[in-house]
C-alpha cells in the first residue's frame, strides 16, 4: 500500500503490490511505462539497443503511443503494456477485455508499414514466468489484433521485471509465444 497526501482522492492508500508465491506482483498501472523508459534510457532492452532521442506519450494517426524513440536513421514507437496475470508459468495479457488495446496494435503495424519501427513492449510485473503469450479466451480480438501486427512487422517483445518496496525494475526477456504452448 502506498499513502498518499492528496486531499482530493477518494481513498488515502494506493495498492501497489500484491503477495504471490512468495514474491510480488506490482499493480501499479503507472508503473510498467516509467520502467519501459528507464531501461530504454539505459540500452537495457536489447532489441531496440541505445537510442538518442526518447519521448513518452507521442501522436501517430488516431493514437498515442507511450513510447517514440530516434537512434541513426532508425525511428520508432513502443506500446507498453503491464501484465499482471500469470497462469501456470505463463503470463498473459489482457487479464480483461481491451479494444483500445487492439487498436493501438493496429495502428502500431500502421507506423511500421510508414517506415517507423514498431514494437509492443508486455512488461510482465513479476519475476517467476517462464514464457508470454496472449490470452485469447480474455479477448480473441485483441489476440487477432497481436497475430496480424507480428506479421506485418511489429516487435512482440516480453520482459519480467523485479519487484521491490519502491520500485519495479525491468530484468530478462522472456520467450513470446503467439500460439498455443
Amino acid at each position: 500500500m502506498e499513502e498518499s497526501d492528496n486531499p482530493n482522492r477518494k481513498t488515502r492508500f494506493s495498492l501497489i503490490a500484491a503477495a504471490k508465491n512468495g514474491g510480488w506482483v506490482n499493480v501499479d498501472s503507472q508503473a510498467p511505462n516509467q520502467t519501459a523508459f528507464e531501461a530504454l534510457e539505459a540500452g537495457k532492452i536489447q532489441e531496440i539497443g541505445c537510442v538518442n532521442s526518447l519521448k513518452r506519450e507521442v501522436t501517430f494517426g488516431a493514437s498515442r503511443f507511450d513510447l517514440y524513440f530516434e537512434k541513426q536513421n532508425e525511428k520508432g514507437f513502443i506500446e507498453v503494456k503491464g501484465v499482471t496475470l500469470e497462469k501456470n508459468g505463463v503470463a498473459l495479457f489482457p487479464d480483461a477485455p481491451t479494444s483500445r488495446g487492439a487498436k493501438h496494435v493496429l495502428e502500431l503495424a500502421k507506423a511500421v508499414h510508414e517506415g517507423y519501427t514498431g514494437a509492443i513492449l508486455f512488461v510482465v510485473q513479476m519475476k517467476g514466468c517462464h514464457a508470454f503469450s496472449p490470452n485469447r479466451e480474455m479477448d480473441p480480438a485483441f489476440t487477432a489484433a497481436l497475430f496480424q501486427a507480428a506479421s506485418e512487422g511489429v516487435q512482440i517483445l516480453a520482459y519480467d521485471a523485479i519487484v521491490k518496496e519502491d520500485e519495479l525494475v525491468l530484468d530478462q526477456p522472456l520467450p513470446v509465444y503467439l500460439s498455443r504452448l
